[in-house]
């Protein structure tokens, strides 16, 4: 009935988290599925004028059939349509966007899947209450989502509908096999439940609570409802099992002992359909339930790869979705396991407990990693609307077209939550990391060493560092250039990997001030005046300019439209990340232009607005 493929690796198969029977039926698929399809690169074109030009993916620069490169399936959760886009959004799709993008440069065939959640009781709601159809706001607030995820760069290949024909039918059919299995049942819950985060607990667990949701702080609601039922609890010890001996399967470090603490305090079987609502996937062989919106929700990472499809069988959507025609033709399949799924914390008991249970009882891969980064913050207190201190579209719109959509996302990045604290937002600190980093430090090096060329070399014709009297390259002390871009990629891709973002920005920003510093010491000025420092000046300008490239190929994922633009201005280098960053990737007598890529910006308020005086 459904698609099977290899397990994520063998330390997963090697602590009995998916069973052998298992395994052996995926292999067997693979090589049926592999030996069976022809595979063809496939580019979804996406509609938006501010989507990056420069694409610096291998499958571009090389042309290597994706059948013969390394898979890579990242994700972010789908966005639940009853909330607008806000900050917390941008982030998640803005961390999985550089992951995809470095990934992409790797030379690695991505997959980078984002999309909404439109069914349950809060959206049938609000349709009702501003007396629409549920499937009218589902539209509108779904494309809403769509246009910020383009407006903000992010690269997604595929966008998932949890009303998409295709998902509710593969839904569905993966429901009817747990029951098939006898991991579900029917039965009765008396509990409490979390109406803002549509989530159950027990009494116990609520009173622990006192009564309110962790999250939002609201009262929970006493709830007795007649449910379908997710053997969860079967699977405490294999649970139990995945998250102490894969300390890597939950990131960062804090979330893995938080999710290890609660284990330890007993699994209880969760409901898995609803009653008091129609809007959602129906309940196979009992209409009268409803897909629990979790389980609906989670699903959507192997429904949009089309897991519970044959090939051919799914509903292929319009001509212009290129992500829908692929999964049609089985050509997404290949792509599981995820190989991290990025996300808030406050989800991360869904996806790093019930999602992998649920994917062990249907005998299915586990996804590599789940990130699940902290929250933004201002003045020390949560974001909310009722404390005015929300930064909601709008104030990200204001931001990103003062400081331009880098510079806006730069600071995300680097000052956002990724790791186990909280991060606060304060429109001092976006002027601050801007000013510092893009105009002083990297712009201003870019700025100066272009206009030194362009000074002492008529067309910005660069020069060379190997010596014409003795053939030798000319060497300054203290200084390996080749060494430290070395040393600074390998830092690079190890944060990246390691979901450390504002690390890796750090060592490449770092590589630029080292610049900065060889140009106070050497005085290149000083040398264009003497006739005897002619090889040395080349030399001195050529390793400047090459650093800079360098690092400026370490910052694409971080800043790819003025890495575009200093693309324009001079050649960033062709191939993989690993091929770019090889000393010696500027050819001299090649040409540089002056460059001006970050203009100096005066501070805003809080509210994105300009500061008066």
């Amino acid at each position: 009935m459904f698609a099977k493929l290899p397990p994520a690796g063998a330390r997963l198969a090697a602590v009995g988290l998916i069973s052998s029977r298992g395994r052996v039926a995926h292999a067997k698929q693979r090589a049926s599925v592999v030996s069976s399809q022809t595979r063809r690169p496939v580019v979804a074109a996406r509609a938006t004028t501010r989507r990056d030009t420069h694409v610096a993916s291998a499958a571009v620069h090389l042309g290597t059939p994706t059948s013969e490169r390394e898979k890579c399936f990242v994700t972010t959760p789908i966005y639940y349509v009853n909330d607008r886009p806000h900050i917390g959004h941008v982030y998640t799709s803005t961390v999985a966007d550089v992951y995809a993008r470095f990934q992409r440069g790797l030379g690695k065939d991505v997959f980078f899947l984002t999309g909404t959640d439109e069914h349950g009781l809060k959206v049938e709601q609000s349709a009702a209450a501003k007396g629409v159809a549920p499937q009218v706001l589902a539209d509108e607030n779904s494309e809403q989502f769509r246009r910020v995820m383009s407006s903000m760069n992010i690269s997604f290949d595929g966008f998932i509908r949890t009303t998409d024909a295709s998902h509710v039918h593969q839904v569905r059919k993966f429901v009817e096999l747990l029951k098939e299995k006898e991991m579900v049942y029917l039965g009765e819950f008396v509990g409490w439940y979390d109406e803002g985060q549509e989530e159950y607990y027990t009494e116990t667990k609520a009173k622990e609570l006192e009564y309110k949701s962790p999250i939002s702080g609201k009262d929970m609601v006493k709830s007795s409802e007649e449910n379908y039922y997710f053997k969860l609890s079967a699977f405490q010890e294999r649970l139990e099992a995945l998250h102490e001996q894969n300390p890597e399967f939950l990131t960062p470090a804090p979330r893995r002992n938080e999710m290890i603490e609660r284990l330890k305090t007993g699994l209880n079987d969760v409901p898995i359909s609803r009653t008091n609502f129609t809007w959602g996937v129906s309940m196979p062989g009992d209409e009268k339930h409803v897909v629990y919106v979790w389980i609906d929700a989670l699903l959507n990472y192997i429904t949009a790869l089309g897991l519970g499809e044959t090939d051919g069988e799914g509903t292929a959507g319009s001509e212009n979705d290129t992500a829908a025609v692929r999964r049609q033709a089985g050509e997404l399949k290949k792509y599981w396991p995820a190989s991290v799924h990025v996300m808030a914390k406050e989800i991360s008991w869904f996806h790093a407990v019930i999602w992998p249970a649920l994917l062990m009882a249907l005998e299915m891969p586990l996804p590599e990693r789940v990130h699940a980064h902290g929250f933004w913050i201002r003045d020390g207190k949560k974001m909310s609307k009722s404390l005015g201190n929300f930064v909601d579209l709008e104030v990200i719109d204001r931001f990103t077209t003062h400081y331009g959509l880098d510079g806006f996302r730069y600071f995300l990045l680097v000052e956002g939550p990724i790791a186990g604290q909280d991060a606060n937002f304060a429109s001092a600190r976006v002027h601050e990391v801007y000013n510092t980093d893009l105009v002083n430090t990297l712009g201003n090096s870019l700025s100066r060493t272009s206009a030194m060329i362009n000074k002492y070399y008529d067309g910005g014709v660069v020069p060379g560092e190997v010596s014409v009297t003795t053939g030798n390259t000319v060497t300054f002390d203290r200084y390996d250039w080749p060494a430290t871009c070395r040393e600074t990629k390998n830092e690079v891709e190890r944060a990246i990997g390691a979901m450390e973002l504002p690390k890796a920005a750090a060592a490449a920003i770092a590589l630029v001030v080292k610049v900065d510093l060889f140009i106070t010491e050497q005085e290149p000025f000083r040398m264009a005046k003497d006739d005897t420092k002619k090889e040395e000046l080349g030399a001195c300008l050529y390793q400047c300019l090459e650093t800079l490239r360098v690092a400026c190929v370490l910052l694409e994922p971080f800043l790819p439209n003025k890495m575009a633009e200093v693309n324009a201005h001079m050649r960033l280098g062709e191939g993989t990340f690993h091929d770019r960053t090889k000393w010696g990737g500027l050819v001299p007598g090649s040409t540089v232009t002056k460059m001006a890529v970050f203009p100096r910006k005066e501070a805003l308020d809080e509210q994105g607005m300009p500061v008066v005086s």
